[in-house]
């Protein structure tokens, strides 16, 4: 929580962006990111790109858009590759960008970087939701943040990717069975 509302205060600081525009947040790997094999934890890395996330809409003027309308966003699903580790008091920053939507969701790109390196890599589908109840949808998300969604066309493994990893809805049934 300490490290979101710093981030919300220097991000507002920071230079605007577009929301397709990459964002660039700066981070350092700190002693609670850490786990008994003195690496950063592989939970942290989700964390921090909740980080990066925020980041982007922030600067790109979206939040501050999003509060006034009632929207706020979740994560659908999720997935990171990891090349290296980060290691204690190692400085990274965490580029993010937007990279397609489709007819229900937005799909994220981050990646942790030091010095030009890509250390891990993840893609991430989140959803709009409204605090008055329901789904916010695309046209909604593109009047809101007055873009034109078609700009980014979406990798067609990330569409195949959401299809093979997606739940049932929440209101259907979901048992937990075991094959």
């Amino acid at each position: 929580m300490f490290r979101t509302l710093l981030l919300i205060r220097a991000a507002r600081r920071r230079s605007a962006l577009g929301i397709h525009d990459v964002a660039s947040t700066p981070f350092r790997v700190l002693p609670t990111d850490i786990d008994f094999l003195r690496h950063m934890n592989n939970g942290v890395y989700l964390s921090i790109m909740d980080l990066g996330r925020i980041d982007l809409l922030v600067r790109a003027g979206a939040w501050a858009q999003f509060e006034k309308l009632g929207y706020y966003p979740v994560v659908a699903s999720e997935t990171i590759t990891f090349r290296r580790s980060l290691e204690l008091w190692q400085r990274f920053e965490v580029e993010t960008r937007v990279a397609g939507y489709d007819e229900k969701a937005v799909y994220i790109e981050q990646r942790f970087v030091v010095d030009g390196e890509i250390y891990a890599q993840a893609f991430v589908r989140g959803r709009f939701l409204k605090r008055s109840g329901g789904t916010v949808s695309l046209p909604e998300l593109a009047s809101a943040l007055e873009v034109d969604i078609s700009e980014l066309t979406l990798p067609e493994w990330i569409g195949r990717w959401a299809d093979d990893v997606a739940l049932p809805p929440s209101r259907a049934s979901a048992p937990s069975t075991w094959i």
